[in-house]
């Protein structure tokens, strides 16, 4: 009886607030350039975070590049197994034990197979790598040649527990990921790559697209330099309204208006987008609980976009805090809706994020319209890569800030000596870390996330900064 009141309890939790829309999310954007059209013998990679990823995002991408002649790969960083909520509406069974999660990944895998067959594909086009759902992120920033793997704290699993992924037994650590992203990427030598979106607030998202940063830049030169697409799939409120509206366009958040990200659209016909709402259905673990959610995707386009890398010119002083800063982040909201923003974001007023480079410094500057309190803080990660370095060699560097005080991290390592030095003061915070102790990268993927007390109220998403 318990775990039946348990489990309605959780089925509420799911489907509440799926019914009201948000007529002002209906605004449209400028018109977005079209997506460039495929070609005979191209090859195209889809990297998906989980499984369904690719349906929901890429299957119009799928379809056009069949038709035209391509080939199509697709890779799945790990198999799903951690979605607790949608394993006990689709089972209607509640039970943490570890050869459930493994059951569930299984379960989710043949689920992708099956709706790939559909749109065209076949098993051999498919590589399921089976990497810890829900850990990819900490394994990218904390996770390099650690004496322990990351354990996964459900699963209780430190390695790859799938027998038939080609990742079987692999450690649950970054060279492992890297390793298996590279051989993928040098054996098929894709022309363009889909991949999870940088702004995605779901972490396996967000540690794919770093992950395959990285790999791209240690096979440069390598190998012919793809062009890469990122979608997004996970973001506050987003897309709106929710449930299945094929007469409706895709756009991007409004948050992005004004953003430097180059978004692009791919149009699908009405047998395209017909095919891509049947083929969700056969992730039947998935749409039990979120269907409402998946089939938001399925409209009369799909929607890829990336930020251009940054390029910083070395400044020559600090002196009165006078200094140019290049390049800014989606914190900046230039939008006619600002106080639905504020609403949606917990926030009183705008914000930007900056960034600059002395010679011996990079430097991030947070500045907001109103008086930084005492209670205001930022949590930074800044990953350098350095083509003379291994990556499992650069610093991983994490930095937490309250008020005038703060902490810096190397993976899980609290560091004392870092020269990092913090400016709190007025309307902004300013963070210097010296080059020297960021191991004077080539470049840094860096994003911020800015907190009022502990009351997340907004992000960025991660940038590629090059050092000159």
């Amino acid at each position: 009886m318990r775990k039946r009141v348990i489990f309605i309890f959780l089925v509420a939790i799911l489907f509440s607030g799926c019914a009201s829309v948000d007529k002002s999310s209906l605004r449209r954007w400028p018109s977005l350039p079209v997506l460039e059209s495929f070609k005979q013998d191209e090859r195209v990679l889809i990297l998906a975070p989980h499984p369904d990823d690719e349906a929901i995002t890429c299957a119009g991408v799928i379809q056009q590049a069949l038709k035209a002649g391509a080939k199509v790969k697709i890779v799945y960083l790990t198999n799903g197994d951690h979605n607790e909520l949608a394993f006990i509406v689709y089972e209607k069974r509640i039970t943490v034990r570890q050869g459930e999660f493994v059951h569930m990944g299984r379960l989710r895998q043949q689920e992708s197979i099956k709706a790939m067959k559909f749109l065209g594909l076949t098993e051999d086009d498919l590589v399921f790598l089976g990497y810890p759902d829900y850990g990819t992120f900490a394994i990218f920033s904390q996770y390099w040649r650690t004496p322990k793997p990351f354990r996964d704290r459900l699963t209780r699993i430190s390695s790859v527990p799938y027998k038939d992924n080609p990742s079987y037994g692999a450690p649950y650590q970054g060279e492992s990921i890297l390793s298996d992203l590279t051989r993928q990427l040098i054996d098929y030598k894709p022309d363009k790559i889909f991949v999870s979106h940088p702004a995605d607030v779901n972490v396996d998202h967000k540690s794919l697209y770093l992950f395959l940063q990285v790999a791209l830049s240690d096979l440069e030169g390598l190998m012919p330099k793809p062009k890469v697409y990122p979608y997004l799939v996970h973001y506050v409120g987003w897309p709106k309204p929710r449930h299945y509206h094929p007469e409706l366009e895709l756009y991007p958040p409004d948050k992005f208006i004004g953003s430097q990200i180059n978004w692009q659209r791919l149009n699908l016909s009405f047998e395209e987008l017909e095919k891509k709402y049947r083929s969700i259905f056969y992730y039947k673990s998935q749409t039990a609980s979120s269907a409402f959610y998946l089939l938001a995707f399925a409209r009369e386009n799909e929607l890829f976009g990336d930020y251009p890398a940054l390029e910083l010119n070395p400044q020559t002083t600090l002196k009165d805090k006078v200094i140019s800063y290049f390049g800014f982040s989606e914190m900046s909201k230039e939008s006619e809706d600002l106080e639905s923003f504020k609403q949606d974001n917990l926030v009183e007023d705008k914000g930007q994020v900056s960034y600059a480079q002395t010679d011996d410094y990079f430097i991030i500057r947070v500045d907001k319209t109103k008086k930084l309190s005492r209670g205001f803080g930022v949590m930074l990660y800044i990953f350098g890569y350095s083509k003379d370095t291994s990556f499992a060699e650069m610093p991983k560097i994490q930095i937490i800030t309250k008020g005038n005080k703060f902490k810096v991290l190397n993976a899980k390592k609290r560091i004392t000596n870092s020269k990092v030095a913090l400016d709190f003061s007025g309307n902004s915070l300013i963070l210097k870390i010296p080059l020297e102790f960021l191991n004077d990268p080539d470049y840094v993927l860096t994003s911020l996330k800015a907190y009022h007390e502990n009351l997340s109220v907004d992000a960025t998403g991660f940038r590629k900064v090059k050092i000159k």
